[in-house]
């Protein structure tokens, strides 16, 4: 006869010396047969009494713990594609795909195209397209493509600029160009959606590095094929602004946050609707998270999310995570485990689960994180 392992809840309600005193006496219970019988009963009523006070300390912990607080994991530390911020990135049949961004800004942004059927492999898909601009590109699937709107090319080097070209793909090799010249100006960091069966892009600066505030916009444009663009406004009621996200729930296009990088740095933290990309309602001016730039965004559990970004005066990144049904009422995600502060990374919905990837978390890194909430969050 052998005696088992005491359970490991066990062990800390009596402590390691009592325990092994416990197993001790068990073992030389067994030994001496049943002279020890007396010994093994109290060992036994030892035995039972702590297993039920850990099993009530258990139910306990379970009874007080946070209903609120939801854990991220770490899919991979290390993604096989080099560490970057900025990057284009979507969900295209049944993958996540991360294509180009920024690695500093001496440096022509990369050109590469991965891809992952579980966050933790990636395939190389091709590692120069035909597109160039692809710093804080625009990118979607729309129509059963994957597009690259826009985007910077070449940092702060001789020959950078910005462009209005529309790319498109079946697969994230072959490339085809939908215009080298949408009707748009040529720009950045602008919000898209896919929303009533058309592409939009809204906002964005015409110039990364080098422009001023007459390079940010606040116009709105969408197409049904990427190659014709219509203007739905000139000149939006939220104020023209770079590096915000646009997201669909209930109807609605929500446009969040943003401002403009330099020369004159600003943020917002407002928040805007509208159920048709023309006519738009301001829901909050100020949300109780902390005006940001190169923050993600997304829908997830018929919710608003809200996911890191940075700030400047101080510089800061943001690791926090907020979430709303209506874009006014916001509350802060509580995690005990989570990514490090970061912006311009990639965040996705896949598998049902929000996914972050890469960005700036000083430094550039390429980890994966997911988090799974319940079916029934925020009912």
């Amino acid at each position: 006869m052998s005696i088992p392992h005491a359970p490991q809840s066990v062990a800390n309600i009596l402590g390691g010396a009592v325990t092994d005193h416990l197993l001790k006496t068990l073992r030389l219970a067994v030994k001496s047969r049943w002279s020890a019988l007396p010994n093994i009963l109290a060992a036994l009523i030892l035995f039972v009494t702590a297993t039920a006070q850990a099993d009530e300390k258990a139910s306990a912990d379970e009874k007080n713990a946070d209903p609120h607080t939801f854990d991220w994991v770490k899919v991979t530390e290390k993604a096989e594609w080099q560490a970057r911020d900025s990057s284009g990135e979507m969900v295209f049949k049944n993958q996540l795909w991360i294509l180009g961004g920024w690695f500093d800004s001496f440096a022509a942004p990369p050109r590469d195209v991965w891809s992952s059927a579980d966050g933790k492999g990636w395939k190389k898909v091709t590692g120069e397209a035909p597109w160039k601009y692809s710093d804080l590109p625009m990118t979607a699937t729309f129509n059963d493509r994957m597009w690259i709107l826009g985007g910077w090319y070449n940092g702060r080097l001789e020959g950078h600029g910005a462009t209005n070209e529309v790319w498109s793909s079946v697969d994230g090799t072959q490339w085809n160009l939908a215009t080298p010249a949408a009707d748009w100006s040529p720009r950045i960091a602008s919000a898209i959606v896919e929303f009533k069966g058309r592409l939009w892009i809204l906002g964005g600066t015409e110039n990364y590095y080098f422009g001023d505030q007459s390079s940010l916009k606040n116009d709105v444009w969408s197409s049904a094929d990427g190659q014709s663009w219509k203007q739905e406004t000139a000149n939006a009621p939220w104020s023209p602004r770079a590096y915000h996200q646009a997201v669909v729930l209930n109807g609605k296009i929500w446009v969040m946050a943003g401002g403009n990088y330099v020369p004159e740095y600003q943020a917002k933290n407002d928040v805007w609707c509208s159920d048709d990309g023309v006519h738009w309602e301001q829901v909050t001016e100020h949300a109780p998270w902390s005006p940001r730039l190169w923050f993600s965004a997304v829908e997830y559990r018929n919710h608003l999310w809200v996911i890191g970004g940075w700030s400047n005066d101080p510089s800061q990144n943001w690791g926090d995570v907020w979430y709303s049904k209506d874009g006014k009422e916001w509350t802060q995600l509580k995690s005990n485990v989570s990514w490090k502060e970061r912006h311009e990374h990639s965040t996705y919905v896949f598998q049902d689960k929000i996914w972050v990837a890469g960005g700036h978390a000083k430094p550039l890194n390429s980890e994966v994180w997911t988090l799974e909430l319940p079916k029934d969050f925020g009912k």
